[in-house]
Protein backbone atom coordinates (compact mmCIF):
# COMPACT_ATOMS: atom_id res chain seq x y z
CA UNK A 1 0.00 0.00 0.00
CA UNK A 2 1.22 3.26 -0.69
CA UNK A 3 -0.30 5.76 1.03
CA UNK A 4 1.71 8.69 -1.00
CA UNK A 5 3.95 11.33 0.44
CA UNK A 6 1.66 14.13 1.43
CA UNK A 7 -0.83 12.81 3.68
CA UNK A 8 -3.45 15.38 5.27
CA UNK A 9 -4.92 14.90 8.84
CA UNK A 10 -8.63 16.14 8.39
CA UNK A 11 -10.45 18.38 10.58
CA UNK A 12 -13.55 17.06 11.89
CA UNK A 13 -16.44 19.46 9.81
CA UNK A 14 -19.28 20.64 12.51
CA UNK A 15 -22.49 22.65 11.96
CA UNK A 16 -23.95 25.17 14.35
CA UNK A 17 -25.38 22.94 16.86
CA UNK A 18 -22.04 20.88 17.31
CA UNK A 19 -23.07 17.75 15.12
CA UNK A 20 -20.98 16.99 11.53
CA UNK A 21 -21.57 18.56 8.92
CA UNK A 22 -21.48 16.07 6.24
CA UNK A 23 -21.98 18.57 2.73
CA UNK A 24 -18.98 20.37 4.43
CA UNK A 25 -17.34 17.07 4.91
CA UNK A 26 -17.92 16.22 1.85
CA UNK A 27 -16.46 19.81 -0.27
CA UNK A 28 -13.53 19.41 2.15
CA UNK A 29 -12.17 15.97 1.58
CA UNK A 30 -12.66 17.13 -2.97
CA UNK A 31 -10.63 20.08 -2.10
CA UNK A 32 -7.94 18.17 0.41
CA UNK A 33 -7.69 16.09 -2.57
CA UNK A 34 -8.60 17.60 -6.11
CA UNK A 35 -7.26 21.64 -5.01
CA UNK A 36 -4.28 20.23 -2.13
CA UNK A 37 -2.75 17.11 -3.76
CA UNK A 38 -3.72 14.91 -0.77
CA UNK A 39 -2.42 11.38 -1.36
CA UNK A 40 -4.42 10.28 1.25
CA UNK A 41 -6.37 11.60 4.32
CA UNK A 42 -6.77 10.71 7.71
CA UNK A 43 -10.21 10.82 9.54
CA UNK A 44 -10.37 10.91 13.06
CA UNK A 45 -7.42 11.20 13.92
CA UNK A 46 -5.64 14.48 16.27
CA UNK A 47 -6.75 16.81 14.10
CA UNK A 48 -10.31 15.43 13.48
CA UNK A 49 -10.98 16.04 17.36
CA UNK A 50 -11.44 11.80 18.04
CA UNK A 51 -11.31 12.22 21.76
CA UNK A 52 -14.94 13.90 21.13
CA UNK A 53 -16.06 11.98 18.41
CA UNK A 54 -18.60 8.79 19.24
CA UNK A 55 -18.01 5.27 17.72
CA UNK A 56 -21.09 6.21 15.63
CA UNK A 57 -20.26 8.79 14.17
CA UNK A 58 -16.54 7.78 13.85
CA UNK A 59 -17.67 4.59 11.55
CA UNK A 60 -20.17 6.86 9.56
CA UNK A 61 -16.96 9.19 9.04
CA UNK A 62 -14.83 6.21 7.55
CA UNK A 63 -17.45 5.11 5.67
CA UNK A 64 -18.19 8.32 3.90
CA UNK A 65 -15.02 9.59 3.51
CA UNK A 66 -14.05 6.04 1.51
CA UNK A 67 -17.49 6.98 -0.81
CA UNK A 68 -16.61 10.30 -1.64
CA UNK A 69 -13.06 9.73 -2.07
CA UNK A 70 -13.58 7.20 -4.41
CA UNK A 71 -10.37 6.21 -4.90
CA UNK A 72 -8.93 9.85 -5.87
CA UNK A 73 -7.27 9.10 -2.35
CA UNK A 74 -6.40 6.88 0.29
CA UNK A 75 -8.59 7.12 3.75
CA UNK A 76 -6.77 6.07 6.55
CA UNK A 77 -8.76 5.65 9.89
CA UNK A 78 -7.63 6.60 13.24
CA UNK A 79 -8.93 3.83 15.65
CA UNK A 80 -5.99 3.94 18.45
CA UNK A 81 -7.02 4.60 21.79
CA UNK A 82 -5.55 3.72 25.06
CA UNK A 83 -7.98 0.77 25.52
CA UNK A 84 -6.55 -2.03 23.34
CA UNK A 85 -9.77 -4.39 23.13
CA UNK A 86 -11.14 -1.00 22.42
CA UNK A 87 -8.71 -1.02 19.37
CA UNK A 88 -9.32 -3.73 18.04
CA UNK A 89 -13.08 -3.62 17.51
CA UNK A 90 -13.14 -0.10 16.16
CA UNK A 91 -10.30 -1.52 13.59
CA UNK A 92 -12.25 -3.92 13.11
CA UNK A 93 -14.96 -1.66 12.44
CA UNK A 94 -12.90 0.30 10.37
CA UNK A 95 -11.67 -2.03 8.04
CA UNK A 96 -15.72 -3.12 7.23
CA UNK A 97 -15.91 0.18 6.18
CA UNK A 98 -13.57 0.18 3.30
CA UNK A 99 -10.72 2.04 4.36
CA UNK A 100 -7.64 1.79 3.21
CA UNK A 101 -4.95 1.86 6.64
CA UNK A 102 -5.32 2.58 9.90
CA UNK A 103 -3.42 5.37 12.32
CA UNK A 104 -2.84 4.02 15.85
CA UNK A 105 -1.76 6.34 18.07
CA UNK A 106 0.44 4.91 21.60
CA UNK A 107 -1.96 4.40 24.46
CA UNK A 108 -2.54 7.64 26.38
CA UNK A 109 -2.58 8.18 30.01
CA UNK A 110 -2.15 4.74 31.44
CA UNK A 111 1.69 5.54 30.54
CA UNK A 112 2.72 1.38 29.23
CA UNK A 113 6.01 0.58 29.41
CA UNK A 114 8.32 -1.00 26.18
CA UNK A 115 6.97 -4.32 26.30
CA UNK A 116 2.87 -3.09 26.50
CA UNK A 117 3.33 -0.80 23.61
CA UNK A 118 4.92 -3.68 21.79
CA UNK A 119 2.27 -5.83 22.58
CA UNK A 120 -0.77 -3.39 21.79
CA UNK A 121 0.56 -2.88 18.56
CA UNK A 122 1.27 -6.45 18.01
CA UNK A 123 -2.50 -7.17 19.39
CA UNK A 124 -3.83 -4.86 17.04
CA UNK A 125 -1.79 -5.49 14.06
CA UNK A 126 -2.70 -9.48 14.01
CA UNK A 127 -6.88 -8.46 14.42
CA UNK A 128 -6.64 -7.05 10.79
CA UNK A 129 -5.08 -7.08 7.50
CA UNK A 130 -5.30 -3.50 6.63
CA UNK A 131 -1.62 -1.93 6.98
CA UNK A 132 -1.35 -0.22 9.89
CA UNK A 133 0.66 3.26 10.73
CA UNK A 134 2.21 4.20 13.65
CA UNK A 135 1.84 7.26 15.24
CA UNK A 136 4.21 8.52 17.91
CA UNK A 137 3.33 11.74 19.69
CA UNK A 138 4.40 11.61 23.17
CA UNK A 139 3.35 15.73 23.65
CA UNK A 140 -0.30 14.05 24.03
CA UNK A 141 -0.02 10.45 24.83
CA UNK A 142 3.18 10.88 27.59
CA UNK A 143 5.23 7.94 26.29
CA UNK A 144 7.58 7.39 23.70
CA UNK A 145 7.77 4.77 20.95
CA UNK A 146 10.89 4.35 21.30
CA UNK A 147 13.51 3.50 18.16
CA UNK A 148 14.12 -0.40 19.52
CA UNK A 149 10.07 -0.71 19.58
CA UNK A 150 9.23 0.66 16.65
CA UNK A 151 11.84 -1.07 14.82
CA UNK A 152 10.77 -4.75 16.22
CA UNK A 153 7.68 -3.32 15.37
CA UNK A 154 8.75 -2.37 12.01
CA UNK A 155 9.34 -6.23 11.97
CA UNK A 156 5.34 -6.84 11.44
CA UNK A 157 4.11 -8.04 7.89
CA UNK A 158 1.01 -5.29 8.11
CA UNK A 159 2.96 -2.51 10.68
CA UNK A 160 4.33 -0.22 7.17
CA UNK A 161 5.24 3.13 8.41
CA UNK A 162 5.01 5.62 11.19
CA UNK A 163 3.98 8.87 12.14
CA UNK A 164 6.98 10.10 14.33
CA UNK A 165 6.70 13.51 16.31
CA UNK A 166 9.92 13.17 18.25
CA UNK A 167 13.64 14.44 17.76
CA UNK A 168 15.44 14.49 13.95
CA UNK A 169 17.58 12.19 16.09
CA UNK A 170 15.05 9.32 16.90
CA UNK A 171 13.83 9.86 13.03
CA UNK A 172 17.28 9.04 11.84
CA UNK A 173 17.69 5.93 13.63
CA UNK A 174 14.67 4.71 12.83
CA UNK A 175 15.41 5.44 8.85
CA UNK A 176 18.48 3.88 9.43
CA UNK A 177 17.56 0.32 11.08
CA UNK A 178 14.22 0.07 9.79
CA UNK A 179 13.68 -2.65 6.79
CA UNK A 180 13.04 -1.81 3.38
CA UNK A 181 10.00 -0.55 2.60
CA UNK A 182 9.10 0.32 5.95
CA UNK A 183 8.28 4.34 5.82
CA UNK A 184 8.80 7.16 7.79
CA UNK A 185 6.61 10.10 8.22
CA UNK A 186 6.97 13.06 10.30
CA UNK A 187 4.58 14.19 12.23
CA UNK A 188 5.53 18.07 12.66
CA UNK A 189 4.73 20.22 9.47
CA UNK A 190 8.03 21.88 10.52
CA UNK A 191 9.78 19.51 10.32
CA UNK A 192 9.02 18.33 6.44
CA UNK A 193 12.18 19.58 5.00
CA UNK A 194 14.33 18.55 7.86
CA UNK A 195 12.49 14.94 7.87
CA UNK A 196 13.09 14.30 4.16
CA UNK A 197 16.71 15.10 4.85
CA UNK A 198 17.61 12.43 6.85
CA UNK A 199 15.07 9.54 4.83
CA UNK A 200 11.74 10.16 6.12
CA UNK A 201 9.29 9.54 2.79
CA UNK A 202 7.05 11.91 4.02
CA UNK A 203 4.64 14.13 5.99
CA UNK A 204 0.95 13.41 8.16
CA UNK A 205 0.05 17.37 7.81
CA UNK A 206 -2.09 20.13 9.08
CA UNK A 207 -0.59 22.95 7.35
CA UNK A 208 -2.02 21.11 4.52
CA UNK A 209 -5.67 22.08 4.59
CA UNK A 210 -3.73 25.59 3.52
CA UNK A 211 -0.75 25.09 1.85
CA UNK A 212 -0.64 21.65 0.61
CA UNK A 213 -0.03 22.50 -3.14
CA UNK A 214 2.90 24.44 -1.96
CA UNK A 215 3.78 21.33 0.38
CA UNK A 216 3.91 18.76 -2.61
CA UNK A 217 5.77 21.35 -4.70
CA UNK A 218 8.47 21.20 -1.85
CA UNK A 219 8.60 17.59 -1.29
CA UNK A 220 8.51 16.57 -4.94
CA UNK A 221 11.72 19.27 -5.32
CA UNK A 222 13.73 18.37 -3.04
CA UNK A 223 12.98 14.27 -4.21
CA UNK A 224 14.16 15.41 -7.82
CA UNK A 225 16.91 16.72 -5.96
CA UNK A 226 16.18 20.51 -6.16
CA UNK A 227 17.91 21.32 -2.80
CA UNK A 228 17.57 25.14 -3.01
CA UNK A 229 14.37 25.56 -4.50
CA UNK A 230 13.19 23.19 -1.80
CA UNK A 231 14.72 25.10 1.09
CA UNK A 232 13.53 28.26 -0.96
CA UNK A 233 9.82 27.03 -0.31
CA UNK A 234 10.55 26.03 3.14
CA UNK A 235 11.49 29.28 3.61
CA UNK A 236 8.23 30.72 2.48
CA UNK A 237 6.08 28.40 3.99
CA UNK A 238 7.31 28.07 7.48
CA UNK A 239 5.37 31.32 9.23
CA UNK A 240 1.98 29.35 8.22
CA UNK A 241 3.69 25.79 9.75
CA UNK A 242 4.47 27.85 12.69
CA UNK A 243 1.48 29.95 12.93
CA UNK A 244 -1.26 27.36 13.14
CA UNK A 245 0.05 25.65 16.34
CA UNK A 246 1.51 29.37 17.63
CA UNK A 247 -0.99 32.34 16.85
CA UNK A 248 0.74 34.19 18.23
CA UNK A 249 0.68 32.02 21.29
CA UNK A 250 0.20 28.28 21.60
CA UNK A 251 -3.12 27.15 20.54
CA UNK A 252 -4.37 23.22 20.87
CA UNK A 253 -4.82 21.69 17.15
CA UNK A 254 -6.86 22.21 15.72
CA UNK A 255 -8.53 25.54 16.79
CA UNK A 256 -6.20 28.08 14.50
CA UNK A 257 -6.69 25.55 10.96
CA UNK A 258 -10.71 25.68 11.57
CA UNK A 259 -10.65 29.51 11.26
CA UNK A 260 -8.02 29.24 8.75
CA UNK A 261 -10.08 27.18 6.64
CA UNK A 262 -13.21 29.90 7.23
CA UNK A 263 -11.05 32.08 5.68
CA UNK A 264 -10.50 30.23 2.71
CA UNK A 265 -14.79 29.33 2.22
CA UNK A 266 -14.32 25.99 3.82
CA UNK A 267 -16.96 26.80 7.37
CA UNK A 268 -15.79 23.43 8.85
CA UNK A 269 -17.23 25.63 12.42
CA UNK A 270 -15.91 25.62 15.82
CA UNK A 271 -14.40 22.88 18.28
CA UNK A 272 -15.76 20.45 21.14
CA UNK A 273 -15.29 21.10 24.49
CA UNK A 274 -12.71 21.46 25.98
CA UNK A 275 -11.62 22.84 23.04
CA UNK A 276 -12.67 26.32 22.39
CA UNK A 277 -12.75 28.36 19.46
CA UNK A 278 -10.11 30.86 18.35
CA UNK A 279 -9.76 34.19 20.58
CA UNK A 280 -10.41 38.04 18.92
CA UNK A 281 -6.32 38.11 19.15
CA UNK A 282 -5.51 34.63 17.62
CA UNK A 283 -8.02 35.24 15.06
CA UNK A 284 -6.56 38.34 13.95
CA UNK A 285 -3.11 36.94 13.93
CA UNK A 286 -4.73 34.33 11.84
CA UNK A 287 -6.37 36.33 9.20
CA UNK A 288 -3.30 38.40 8.72
CA UNK A 289 -1.23 34.63 8.13
CA UNK A 290 -3.61 33.57 5.45
CA UNK A 291 -3.86 36.68 3.44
Amino acid sequence: MDFGRLITAMVTPFDTEGQIDWQTAGRLIDYLIDEQGSDSIVVSGTTGESPTLSEEEKLKLFAFAVERAAGRSKIIAGTGSNDTAHTIHLTKSAEQCGVDGILLVAPYYNKPSQEGLYRHFKAVAESTKLPIILYNVEGRTGVNISVDTTLRLAQLDNVVATKDCASLEQLTLIVSGAPDGFRVYSGDDAMTLPALSVGAYGIVSVASHIIGSDMKALIEAYVAGRVEEAAKLNGKLFPVFKGLFHCPHPVPNPVAVKFALSLKGYPVGGVRLPLIEASEAEQSFLRKLVK
